[in-house]
């Protein structure tokens, strides 16, 4: 009986009830169902009871008060063993207590549980709940069931992977293989949430694995494995050699202070390596955020291409990726062009998809030409693309140009502070053989004097290399460039490849795309003409055969797939810009969309070709026997194929030679007014038969068109893109326009944009068009080329002319485009500006950067960025440098003259730890300022120590040098104090001209060292913590800095003497033109 417990709740299963044949599963819920009341009266009876245990374990197990009386409470329970211990009768008291307790709780439920007359609503209660989740008569589905159970998906997998078309018979066909994914070819998939769900529990993600990053110990280790850390680390064990001079304690904090100095070496290289690695992995990451078209619930919608799932219809375009493995849909009306499996074969060759034996889509394909529509069969780790990116990991960081030469930069500086130490090694023996007494105080014991020189020359020879090393240059860059990375992403600019951000400070030609850079990109159909006149009033005054051909022209000439609702919104229409304002043209009209459709069949799609300018389709209305021809595209294109055209009543007139040219002059007179001249043609023709009575109908035929109608559709532009052009003019950067318009209508729109200001530009060969350019010899390109602001008519090939024509002239050319007939000269150019989210895939690829707001104002910002970027590294290189020279000349002439380096190895410790690290954080955070976009371009290769730089630097450096000298000598009788307030204050002086130093490398060749200094609440931040550190080094760590305090007045005058260096810097500045001798340039030569 005593062994129940009262705490035990769980009921056995065979105590349920039975159910019927109709609850034959059944949900058992223990306890959930207890009244609130009764699960809280037996809660509170548990915590009581394990409450009441924990007090009596700790009075057992505790010393009892009792026990030190003579009295035993184990007796109680135990009054006949008087052989057991004390700790034996304590835990036999501990284990009748717990015992006790148990009892007393089960009596109390069985007490209870006795009392029914007084708890009848919690006997009555039931411990358990029987829920009927057997289907009900009258259908519904199962749930139980595993949804897709009946999908082979070896075979799907296989399907397209494999390449075993066979399988595909097995399924049968596509339309058999869409049933029996749950799909409808037109509609695509449900869509919903537990659609998604199921599908991607059964079929997988679209997503692969990567293999683990690089973790920052790995970047530490290597790291240690730099021959400059090597050297110290082997030197470092002769720093505890100083104890037979200095002591043992000195030695322990010299060892100390050198190690100390390796770690922050290694950890400032390691920082920089690490971040720079999470840096490239971001960017590979934001590269890989992709957006394609699907069709879900009939509706067409953008998701990410991850969210992709198996049964997923998806409409691809011009320049999108395949986003998994898939057929074509629509053989053999469809007629997509991919650029083979380039990435698994090797294959660059594309490749036709345009019949049964020819329908599979590989993940990972770019589509080169023509639009189509693909059934998802296997996503994620199931295709090869998701096979061969999981194995790929994580790409290592690579050096940009800038980068590499400021790695050269160190590593010269590193072999300069060497070259320096082994001189003065060699000095300090020659010393030590003629004052052997400084030393050692018995001169007889020649092996005591090697023990006591050797440690000391080896640890100043060390400081000294310690001294030359610019451990803050690699930092700074991955620092600045971090920084500019980011806050370009905060102004929607995402940077592909990190070396462009230091290529755009160099930009002197952007060659901009008109449509999408310069203008919004939301066109709107402002005229239409039909035949010689202008419709104001829509089609209600038109023939409604003519009505009818323009519905067929206008909704069934397209790529969009948009349905025909009250509510759809121009936004909805996924198509390119021309499309979406001719559609949203037709709905304003009360088109019926979805009417036309149904009442036509297509026949055969002739897709928009950049090279022709135009796009047509062949169709049937119901079972006439007659097949119309429509064509769309440029106007002055559609126009030479038409012979006749349509008047509003529906009757046809010839287009003779005059007519032509009224045609020829409305074109102008819209392209004068900025509009793009977009022409509809129709052309009917009889349905022919071959000899197997088969119907023929593939061919579009392009002569004897009548033109049906013309459309003027108007692009704004961009507000604020007249000021950023402004911008980029004063910067020294020439804009080009190039665009495939009319070139009476690229004349307006650069004039509209500030690209063209006057009429002696416009007579003075600044608009050419592309064939004219094209047809140019090769010297007269190169004479014009600079001349030339605006090529209008131009093709692909000539913007990709231009480009290459650009760089030979010794130009750094920066191209924006948003379009597959872009991505040429994307690749060519030096920057590839990728305008626009909606671009197609290839275009982002071929590109450096992306410009998600389509603004060129942020174009414009982001060449403000990389000349900060590089304004900013020449800043830090300024300041280190000032730091380094100094140091290292101090160190040198004070150690060859007294014997010993002034400033110790952990003081020299500080320095760089201060001015490499926060120094360079402080510097990396300066934005972006007027006065850069007034600069010219830098020119590419050119130093990174200009002339100016030089000149402030070597003055710094000289004029600390000269004061720590006179300090050195004569400090002690200038100020009256003992040898060690005199090193106190040139390490103290040495810091404090470092900070002072620092405002003027912000605006180095500035006057006004202070201006916009506010801006940058970092800068400011960073000087407050640097000179309350430098206090408390001073101040409070006299044992590790090896100092001593300081009064006010020599703070005054540490302060006083740093000052000094905004004096010099002003007049530096003053001067700047001063001329540099031959001793200048080398170092130019040998640093850079």
């Amino acid at each position: 009986m005593f062994a129940r417990s009262a705490i035990f709740y769980s009921i056995h299963p065979t105590w349920l009830p039975k159910t019927g044949e109709k609850n034959k599963r059944c949900y058992i819920a223990h306890q959930n169902n207890i009244t609130s009341s009764t699960t809280c009266f037996f809660q509170r009876k548990r915590i009581l009871s394990l409450l009441f245990l924990f007090i009596v374990l700790i009075l057992v197990m505790s010393s009892d008060p009792l026990c030190a009386q003579g009295f035993d409470s184990a007796t109680l329970f135990f009054p006949n063993n008087p052989t057991l211990t004390k700790s034996h009768k304590r835990w036999r008291l501990a284990y009748a207590t717990i015992y006790s307790c148990r009892v007393f709780i089960t009596l109390t439920g069985d007490i209870f549980a006795m009392k029914n007359q007084l708890f009848p609503s919690i006997l009555r209660m039931q411990s358990y709940t029987a829920i009927d989740v057997s289907p009900h008569d009258g259908g519904g589905g199962n749930d139980n069931i595993e949804p897709f159970a009946n999908v082979d998906q070896t075979r799907l997998i296989d399907l397209v992977k494999e390449k075993k078309l066979e399988y595909l018979h097995q399924f049968g066909g596509v339309e058999g293989l869409a049933k029996l994914l749950q799909t409808d070819v037109n509609n695509g998939i449900h869509g919903d949430t537990k659609d998604l769900r199921n599908r991607q529990n059964v079929f997988g993600l679209n997503t692969y694995k990567r293999l683990p990053a690089k973790g920052f110990f790995h970047f530490v280790v290597e790291g240690f494995k730099e021959t400059t850390v090597l050297v110290i680390l082997i030197c470092s064990p002769f720093y505890l050699g100083v104890f037979t001079t200095y002591g043992l304690r000195k030695s322990l904090y010299s060892f100390a202070s050198i190690i100390l100095s390796i770690l922050v070496i290694v950890s400032l290289s390691a920082v920089s390596t690490f971040w720079q690695s999470r840096l490239f992995d971001s960017i590979s990451d934001e590269s890989e955020i992709i957006r394609v078209d699907v069709v879900r619930g009939g509706k067409r919608k953008q998701v990410s291409i991850f969210d992709i799932v198996v049964g997923d219809v998806v409409r691809l375009k011009i320049g999108d990726q395949v986003p998994a493995d898939g057929l074509l849909l629509d053989v053999p009306f469809s007629h997509v062009q991919v650029n083979g499996s380039s990435f698994l074969t090797g294959e660059s060759d594309h490749v036709d998809i345009n019949s049964s034996e020819s329908l599979l889509l590989f993940s990972g394909n770019k589509v080169a030409d023509r639009d189509g529509r693909m059934l998802v069969t296997a996503v994620g780790m199931n295709t090869a693309w998701g096979e061969m990116m999981s194995s790929k990991g994580h790409g290592s960081a690579k050096h940009t140009p800038l980068q590499a030469r400021l790695n050269r930069l160190a590593s010269n500086l590193a072999i300069i502070g060497f070259i320096v130490a082994f001189p003065f090694f060699v000095v300090m023996l020659v010393h030590f053989f003629r004052c052997p007494g400084y030393y050692i105080k018995d001169t007889t014991n020649a092996l005591l004097g090697i023990r006591g020189f050797l440690p000391v020359n080896t640890m100043s020879t060390v400081t000294i290399v310690v001294a030359a090393i610019p451990e803050g240059l690699p930092l700074i860059f991955t620092l600045t460039l971090f920084y500019c990375i980011k806050r370009m992403k905060a102004d929607q600019v995402i940077v592909r490849e990190p070396a462009a951000c230091e290529i755009m400070s160099s930009v002197t030609v952007i060659c901009a795309d008109k449509t999408g850079t310069l203008t919004l990109n939301q066109m709107k159909v402002a005229e239409f003409w039909l035949g010689e006149e202008a419709m104001k009033d829509g089609t209600s005054e038109i023939a409604p055969e003519v009505t009818e051909l323009l519905r067929q022209g206008v909704c069934l000439n397209t790529t969009d797939g948009v349905r025909n609702c009250p509510s759809v919104l121009m936004s909805e229409f996924s198509s390119s810009p021309t499309e979406k304002a001719i559609l949203s043209w037709a709905m304003e009209l009360k088109m019926d969309m979805d009417e036309v459709r149904q009442c036509c069949t297509v026949l055969h799609v002739e897709a928009f070709d950049t090279a022709k300018k135009r796009s047509g389709i062949l169709i049937r209305k119901g079972d006439e026997k007659m097949i119309n021809i429509h064509w769309k595209g440029d106007a002055e294109v559609i126009l030479e194929m038409c012979s006749s055209y349509y008047l509003r009543s529906g009757s046809v007139k010839a287009i003779d030679e005059d007519k032509r040219n009224k045609f020829e002059q409305t074109i102008e007179d819209m392209a004068a007014k900025g509009l793009r001249c977009i022409a509809l043609s129709h052309k009917k023709i009889p349905e022919t038969e071959d000899n197997d009575n088969t119907k023929v109908h593939l061919k579009l035929e392009e002569e004897n068109q009548t033109l049906l109608g013309l459309l003027g559709l108007k692009d704004p532009c961009q507000t604020g893109v007249s000021k950023a052009v402004e911008v980029c003019r004063n910067a020294g950067i020439n804009i080009k326009m190039i665009t495939g318009d009319h070139v009476v209508a690229a004349k307006a729109s650069a004039i509209e944009c500030g690209i063209l200001q006057s009429d002696v530009e416009l007579n003075n060969e600044a608009v050419v068009e592309g064939a004219e350019f094209r047809n140019y010899s090769e010297e007269e390109r190169m004479d014009k080329i600079d001349r030339i602001q605006v090529m209008a008519r131009s093709s692909p090939s000539d913007k990709l002319l231009m480009v290459q024509c650009l760089k030979r002239k010794g130009h750094v050319v920066a191209v924006t485009g948003n379009g597959i007939n872009d991505v040429q000269a994307l690749k060519e150019a030096d920057i590839g500006f990728a305008v626009g989210i909606q671009g197609a895939e290839v275009v982002k690829e071929s590109s450096d950067i992306i410009v998600l707001n389509n603004s060129f104002t942020s174009v414009a910002a982001a060449l403000g960025w990389g000349r900060c970027l590089y304004n900013n590294i020449q800043m830090f290189i300024q300041f280190q440098f000032t730091v380094n020279i100094s140091s290292l000349s101090i160190n040198l002439i004070v150690a060859v003259f007294s014997g010993e380096a002034p400033l110790t190895a952990v003081q020299l410790l500080w320095v760089n730890l201060i001015m490499d690290a926060l120094g360079a954080i402080a510097l990396a955070a300066e934005q972006p300022t007027g006065e850069l976009m007034e600069r010219l371009p830098v020119v590419q290769n050119q130093p990174l120590i200009t002339h100016a730089m030089w000149g402030n630097l070597i003055f710094q450096a000289l004029y600390q040098v000269t004061i720590f000298l006179i300090l050195q000598f004569k400090g002690r009788s200038v100020f009256g104090v003992n040898e060690k307030i005199k090193d106190t204050l040139i390490f103290n002086i040495f810091v404090l001209c470092q900070v002072f130093n620092l405002f003027n490398a912000r605006k180095h060749g500035k006057k006004n060292i202070f201006k916009g200094i506010f801006k940058n609440r970092l800068f400011s931040v960073i000087i407050g913590i640097t000179v309350v550190l430098q206090v408390v080094m001073v101040e409070f760590a006299k044992r590790i800095a090896n100092t001593e305090r300081l009064n006010w007045i020599q703070w005054v005058a540490s302060i006083g003497f740093a000052s000094v260096s905004w004096v010099i810097a002003w007049l530096v500045n003053c001067f700047s033109a001063f001329p540099i001798n031959k001793v200048y340039m080398y170092l130019i030569t040998v640093l850079n």
